[in-house]
């Protein structure tokens, strides 16, 4: 569990890589600074984590790739991230063929737009913003700690201002900006807040 010193009355709290991600966006050209929609819609937080990578092409590119990529192919190519995601999965799994339910069919193929087109309550993620060639972000809530996560279905706007005690809130953002020398920033940022203390106890554990 973080430390008092780590933890900032619900603000900026926990954040791994950050100092890499200070380093890159200091040479983002044109006065961006990713995070806009993170900011927006969940400016205060209990954790986060920023992984910032640089790219060797323009933002455009970068973005219409990072759009087309195959999460499911992802996950064929990377056994390791595919067996992770099912081990999460095999709770929920079990209880649906308890209860006589056959689990849903996995896609085909899966983008990032795509994983806000599945039902609430399977775990899709809700399409809180796009800017075009810019950045996307995505919200989840939940009891993610749960062997059987118990979710909340919400629109984009119910998000920002959802409070429910016992419950978190995770935020995924994925953003591309230029460099001052060429090539982009792509980074990627996931916060999560929870609702109360009790919330905030068991997603620690978790």
């Amino acid at each position: 569990m973080p430390s008092s010193s780590e933890v900032r009355a619900r603000q900026p709290s926990f954040v791994s890589r950050g100092a890499v991600a200070d380093r890159a966006r200091a040479v983002v050209s044109g006065g961006h600074t990713d995070g806009v929609l993170v900011d927006d819609f969940l400016p205060a937080y209990d954790v986060s984590d920023s992984v910032p990578t640089v790219v060797d092409a323009n933002p455009q590119t970068v973005w219409d790739a990072l759009m087309a990529v195959d999460l499911i192919e992802v996950g064929r190519r990377k056994p390791l991230v595919g067996a992770l995601v099912v081990l999460r999965m095999l709770p929920e799994l079990a209880s649906d063929l308890l209860l006589g339910e056959r689990p849903p069919a996995a896609p085909e193929r899966l983008r990032v737009r795509e994983t806000a087109e599945a039902p609430a309550d399977q775990g899709g993620w809700v399409l809180l913003g796009e800017r075009a060639a810019d950045e996307i972000a995505l919200g989840l809530v939940g009891k993610f700690w749960r062997p059987v996560i118990s979710y909340v279905a919400v629109t984009a706007e119910q998000f920002r201002d959802f409070a429910e005690p016992g419950y978190a809130k995770t935020l995924y953002s994925l953003s591309v900006h230029p460099l001052a020398k060429g090539g982009s920033l792509l980074s990627g940022v996931m916060r999560t807040a929870t609702t109360d203390e009790h919330a905030r106890r068991w997603f620690y554990r978790y």
